[in-house]
């Protein structure tokens, strides 16, 4: 049996909480949205390979306050020039809404904590988020420091930080603290050095600050995150002036799972990435996380609705790519290419018209596509060899109007298949409808009816005359025969003519709607020799277009 080496060498490095804590365990869904901090152009900029320019992260803070961000964090103006000088730009050109705070990070140190100050002049929109680390790891091996020591660290920042605050007038700036490395942190601990904090900023209700309890490295399930959360909701100074905020890493997977039990147990906020752009497996997925509760009916606060336009500037001005598979926006997730998944959503999708239904419950959709600005037209019935005659007619039907038979639709199915087997590729709608018209439509050979006349005989029946051209020896030919119905005396004067004999078994037609010029589409199988054949044809005289699809499956038949 095959097995890992070396799993004695990794322990638990999280800490329970020491009362259970529970009670979100208990709640079905997030019944409504949290706070949301873009950190896009901080955290997420820092994780790129080419970190972005001023004009770059112009345009996505720009994109950011169109998709609805109150809060976005902007950079560590203290760390580089670029930062402060992003800062700086946003504030003199008075880019900051009224309703929007920018945030900026600092460490606690006094030179940073100043230069912080100073980058935010002029901006009373702004938070100042303060952190210093606080794990059993961080402590032993880094800081080399005892629990006291790194409290002194956090509750002189935080003392800084008011300092500044009061010198410069700045009185609508707000605070946020995170005790990083939250994660590998005892909740005991984790909840001293964070009320040692909140005794130094004096929360109210009219300047609140923010308790951040970052997931700085995944390390435990999501219901061991809860309950954390869950503990320090519960025991944290001044809880009502407290603005509980989570910022989960993705490092086991589960970064939007954290996120949303941890919103369960009693958190207000969430920072995160668009896409989860992040240090290195990346930071929570706020598309998925706000989506999620889309689906689920409550609305994110957030506007997502023109997704490829939100997903081309963040990979253009970040050089990095959306997964194909990313939920909600990847390029391929409404796209089915199995023939039982396309069938069902097919046949959905027509139940809902039927219906008339605003809800929505389509099959294997857990969101409508047009919600995010995606077509069902090419999105969602993707073809391949794997695909069924539903996505096929479903496809066919919806880019260009033709609604085909049953088994007109099985029988041009296999051939679809037939031809993506044989490329080893996906086919576009318009290869679809080109491999439609050269099999069905319209078909002049070897056979075509240039002429047709017809007559009302005193018993009912209608007299045929036409004239046919052979393509084998462009040899033209004239007849007539009685039917009991145009097409019928037509099938019987082309029998007579061609010196053939078949049954004409299926006759189907309807308006080509996605054309402006009222032309009609019909549909005809016919039987010879025991085997069914199909035509199309297409004129804006519904009597032409039978005519036309009937000499189309002879012309099959013959060929």
């Amino acid at each position: 049996m095959a097995n890992m080496k070396n799993a004695d060498k990794y322990k638990r490095g999280y800490y329970m909480p020491p009362e259970e804590c529970l009670d979100w365990a208990k709640k079905e869904y997030i019944d409504h949205a949290p706070s949301w901090c873009s950190v896009d152009l901080r955290d997420g900029n820092q994780a790129l390979i080419i970190p972005m320019s001023l004009d770059e992260k112009l345009e996505f803070y720009k994109k950011l306050l169109e998709i609805g961000f109150k809060e976005i964090e902007i950079g560590f103006p203290a760390a580089s020039e670029t930062e402060y000088e992003f800062c700086r730009t946003l504030i003199e050109n008075n880019m900051i809404p009224k309703d929007v705070r920018i945030q900026v990070l600092t460490q606690s140190r006094e030179h940073i904590i100043k230069k912080t100050f100073e980058a935010i002049k002029g901006c009373d929109n702004a938070i100042v988020h303060l952190y210093n680390s606080t794990s059993v790891a961080q402590r032993e091996q880094v800081f080399r420091k005892s629990k006291e020591e790194i409290i002194e660290i956090a509750v002189s920042g935080a003392k800084l930080c008011k300092k500044y605050r009061d010198e410069m007038g700045m009185n609508n700036v707000i605070f946020e603290y995170s005790p990083e490395s939250f994660t590998g942190t005892e909740p005991e601990f984790a909840l001293e050095i964070c009320n040692a904090v909140i005794d130094v900023w004096q929360p109210t209700p009219e300047q609140p600050v923010i308790m951040n309890l970052p997931v700085t490295v995944e390390m435990s399930l999501p219901h061991v995150y809860a309950q954390q959360i869950e503990y320090m909701c519960k025991h944290l100074n001044c809880r009502e002036n407290v603005i509980v905020s989570l910022h989960p890493h993705n490092d086991r997977g589960c970064g939007v799972a954290d996120s949303e039990l941890g919103l369960l147990a009693g958190a207000d906020r969430i920072e995160g990435t668009c896409f989860g752009n992040g240090e290195r497996t990346g930071n929570v997925d706020i598309v998925t996380l706000a989506l999620n509760m889309f689906t689920h009916g409550v609305d994110p606060k957030l506007d997502f609705s023109d997704m490829p336009s939100l997903v081309e500037v963040y990979e253009r001005v970040t050089r990095m790519n959306v997964n194909m598979r990313s939920p909600y926006a990847g390029e391929l997730v409404f796209a089915a290419f199995s023939g039982s998944h396309q069938d069902a959503i097919a046949k959905g999708m027509k139940w809902r018209e039927e219906k008339n239904l605003h809800q929505w419950t389509v099959p294997y959709l857990p969101i409508d596509p047009h919600d995010v600005g995606r077509e069902y037209d090419g999105d969602v019935i993707r073809i391949n060899s794997q695909s069924g005659k539903g996505g096929i007619g479903f496809l066919l039907q919806k880019q260009y109007g033709y609604t085909l038979p049953k088994k007109m639709a099985e029988d041009f199915g296999y051939a679809v298949k037939s031809v993506s087997d044989h490329k080893h590729a996906e086919l576009q709608p318009a290869e679809i409808y080109d491999i439609f018209k050269a099999r069905y439509l319209n078909k002049t050979a070897p056979c075509e009816v240039t002429q047709a006349h017809y007559v009302q005989n005193e018993d009912g029946t209608i007299t045929a005359k036409i004239t046919a051209v052979n393509k084998a020896d462009n040899t033209r030919t004239s007849c007539e025969a009685n039917g009991n119905g145009r097409l019928n005396g037509v099938a019987n004067a082309l029998k007579a003519m061609l010196k053939i004999d078949f049954t004409l078994e299926t006759y189907e037609e309807h308006a080509l709607e996605r054309h402006s010029n009222s032309e009609a589409v019909s549909y005809i199988s016919v039987v010879m020799n025991g085997k069914t054949y199909w035509g199309a044809g297409r004129h804006s005289d519904i009597i032409v277009s039978g005519v036309r699809a009937l000499v189309s499956a002879i012309n099959n038949a013959l060929s």
